[in-house]
């Protein structure tokens, strides 16, 4: 059994079988309502002539009858042309005045009762139709006989019903195909505040969790459903928020005792001891910032009129941090456009981005090297540096929080270029990376021009 998704195509599928079982039971059915409605005329009109004939009968006073057709109406009756017949039989059912030529009953008195419609074919193919009806006069009944050949031409309502399914019988279908484009109509426009819902769930988002769908202007039938999603997202509202919010809070609650335990560190005797300390302290601050970082990023939204200059982002970026690279025996440098370079961003999360980038070229770049920085003037920024380059298989993981692909060294947990990514994202732009041919990785920020 075929199954289609959509409801528009679901009702339209039905409705194509309902307009072919339509199509052919409502032309039946008006057929056999004109044939019922032509039959009852016809009798109606059999009956009216069996009472002319039966006022044309006049008593003798012999005790016989005679048959007194006027001239003007003698033609209707007439064997060749004539649109009625009529044949008088009397109480022993003989023939006492017939229309036909050959003086004959229309039909025999035992194959038609009185008060029953009977057919009977004719030698010349077509179709008698008639009725027998019992008329008294004098002291004597007679039985009269009125019949109407149904292909005389002058009998207009059987072809009206003969010709119907040519003449007539085809419009319906027309008609129902048209309903149904005027139904798919209909369904487009009633389910329009639907596809309006679903342009508003698509905007749901971390940054847009307080977003709920419209119920005011939706059918009743789906009001139920988008109910249920509006209180699903509360819900997930709630926990989205209670999970970021601890977050912030351990981030914030840890940079307290991390500090005070910096104070205790420096104030030990120099030595092996205290460094290794101070080395594990520094790491563990780090990474706070960094979690603080990304919970603060996971609510942040780019205002439709905010813009930043990347070159003097960059250029900070780089000033920052220049000491850590020189102290590592690195080279650091700004390159690319020389002017402002203006970006649709927010400028202190466009710094976090692009110090992140950095400080990765650093680490990964051996004594001795060099890291540049180029700004580009449409909107884009490049971070080379000379260490071993990134796997294939690792270009995408790499942006992934809490990713490392050697977890045995303990200069990072993998939330450098998760904040990156995460940056670029609620900038609307992207970012890669790719092996330079001459040895070391570029990583890419691509932002919108403002």
């Amino acid at each position: 059994m075929i199954r289609f998704r959509s409801i528009i195509s679901r009702v339209v599928a039905l409705q194509i079988v309902a307009i072919g079982v339509a199509s052919v039971l409502m032309p039946l059915a008006l057929f056999w309502l004109l044939d019922q409605t032509a039959n009852n005329l016809h009798r109606d009109a059999l009956l009216s002539q069996a009472a002319t004939v039966g006022s044309f009968l006049r008593s003798q006073p012999g005790g016989g009858v005679a048959l007194d057709v006027p001239t003007d109406a003698r033609p209707l009756y007439s064997d060749g042309y004539g649109l009625y017949a009529y044949t008088v039989l009397d109480g022993l059912d003989r023939v006492l005045f017939s229309s036909r030529n050959d003086g004959a009953a229309l039909f025999p008195p035992e194959e038609a009762p009185v008060g029953e419609w009977v057919t009977r074919p004719r030698p010349s193919g077509t179709v008698l139709f008639g009725v027998t009806v019992i008329r008294p006069v004098g002291e004597h009944v007679y039985r009269i006989q009125v019949g109407q050949d149904l292909s005389h031409r002058d009998v207009i309502i059987d072809d009206i019903v003969t010709t119907f399914f040519t003449s007539v019988a085809w419009i319906i279908f027309p008609i129902l195909l048209m309903l149904l484009l005027i139904d798919i109509l209909i369904f487009r426009r009633a389910l329009e505040p639907v596809r309006e819902a679903s342009t508003t769930a698509a905007a749901i988002g971390p940054t847009r969790t307080d977003v709920r769908l419209p119920e005011q202007s939706m059918p009743a039938e789906i009001v139920p459903l988008v109910h249920a999603v509006n209180q699903a997202l509360e819900r997930l509202e709630a926990g989205y928020r209670a999970q970021r919010e601890f977050t912030a809070d351990v981030a914030h609650e840890l940079r307290t005792p991390l500090a005070i335990m910096r104070a205790r560190v420096d104030a030990l005797d120099p030595g092996l001891t205290q460094e290794a300390l101070r080395t594990d302290i520094v790491g563990m601050a780090r990474t706070v910032g960094q979690v603080l970082d990304i919970a603060e990023l996971e609510s942040f939204v780019v205002g439709d009129d905010a813009k930043a200059d990347l070159h003097a982002v960059c250029s900070e970026a780089v000033a920052f941090m220049a000491p850590l690279a020189v102290g590592l025996s690195k080279t650091i440098a700004l390159t690319g456009a020389e002017g402002p370079v203006w970006v649709r961003g927010h400028a202190d999360a466009l710094f976090r981005a692009v110090r992140n980038l950095v400080e990765n070229a650093i680490r990964h770049t051996p004594a001795g090297g060099s890291i540049e920085v180029e700004v580009l003037a449409d909107g884009a920024v490049h971070v080379l540096d000379d260490g071993p380059g990134v796997p294939e298989d690792d270009h995408k993981s790499i942006f992934r929080r809490f990713w490392r692909r050697d977890r045995t060294r303990a200069d990072g947990r993998g939330l450098g270029l998760a904040i990156v990514a995460r940056v670029a994202e609620v900038h609307g732009g992207s970012v890669g990376v790719e092996n330079r041919p001459e040895g070391g990785a570029m990583f890419t920020l691509r932002l919108q021009p403002a």
